[in-house]
């Protein structure tokens, strides 16, 4: 079995170490890096792992993923300049970050792979969406796809196509939680207790993701298919027209794919 580093366990990272030890992985296979000796211990304590430094993790691993904040990125890659020989492919899922940026701070022709998977990892139900760079052949693909697909589904596209990945799967699950929230609120307002009120929105929410994976209808199909003429839900979608929720939730996507551009403006 490989060896995967996991360099900057945080959210995300944490979250691929979590996974692979459920897909079945050796907690011998798996090295965390952390910030501080208090996250170090703590990840010990969760997960039985290694934690090492940077340079350590990366030397003695097979599949070395980048898990830093973009602005941590470039300090982190200057650790192992001179300790990182490139045989190992690096998978990068700072948000923004381009390929480029690695492929220009790493030793010639390291192979590298930009990644956006998404929180749901937590439970295997991630999006991972994945772009190879230029030294990265289909072997060192398909070694990083089985990386992730334990933690849900992948994708592989274009790199011009991972800012609006970023804003669409990778920010999206705070898109719906959002929409639970306002949801839920809206119950407890008409008097239900938030608890049932929590329930039915999870449930609903669900329920309706699974029609949208199974069923092979399109989104306007399955919301029709609820609609009847002069009922309750036509009457709450023209409130969403009325307020303009379409044209906003395609400009907070736009604003998230801006910032990723953003990012890789200000940290290349």
């Amino acid at each position: 079995m490989r060896t995967v580093a996991v360099l900057g366990a945080g959210k995300m990272g944490q979250a691929i170490v979590s996974g692979l030890l459920r897909a079945g992985w050796s907690k011998e296979a798996v090295i965390a890096t952390a910030r501080s000796a208090d996250r170090a211990a703590e990840l010990r304590g969760a997960y039985g792992v290694r934690v090492e430094s940077n340079a350590v993790a990366a030397q003695r691993a097979d599949v070395v993923v980048v898990a830093v904040k973009p602005q941590d990125a470039g300090s982190l890659l200057e650790e192992l300049t001179g300790v990182f020989d490139g045989g190992a492919p690096v998978v990068s899922i700072c948000a923004g970050l381009p390929v480029a940026f690695f492929e220009k701070r790493l030793p010639d022709a390291t192979p590298v792979v930009r990644a956006m998977p998404n929180t749901p990892a937590l439970v295997d139900e991630a999006m991972t969406v994945l772009s190879p760079g230029s030294h990265a052949d289909a072997a060192c693909l398909a070694a990083v796809e089985e990386l992730f697909k334990p933690l849900g589904r992948t994708l592989v596209v274009d790199e011009k196509h991972q800012d609006a990945v970023t804003a669409i799967s990778g920010s999206g699950p705070a898109y719906f939680y959002y929409l639970a929230e306002a949801m839920t609120e809206a119950g407890v307002l008409m008097g239900l207790p938030r608890a049932v009120a929590s329930e039915l929105v999870t449930q609903t929410a669900l329920g309706a993701a699974r029609m949208l994976r199974e069923s092979g209808s399109s989104p306007v199909e399955l919301r029709e298919a609820v609609e009847s003429p002069a009922g309750t839900t036509i009457s709450a979608v023209r409130q969403l027209e009325n307020h303009r929720a379409r044209s906003a939730v395609t400009d907070a996507i736009e604003a998230a794919r801006d910032r990723a551009r953003e990012i890789a403006d200000e940290y290349a």
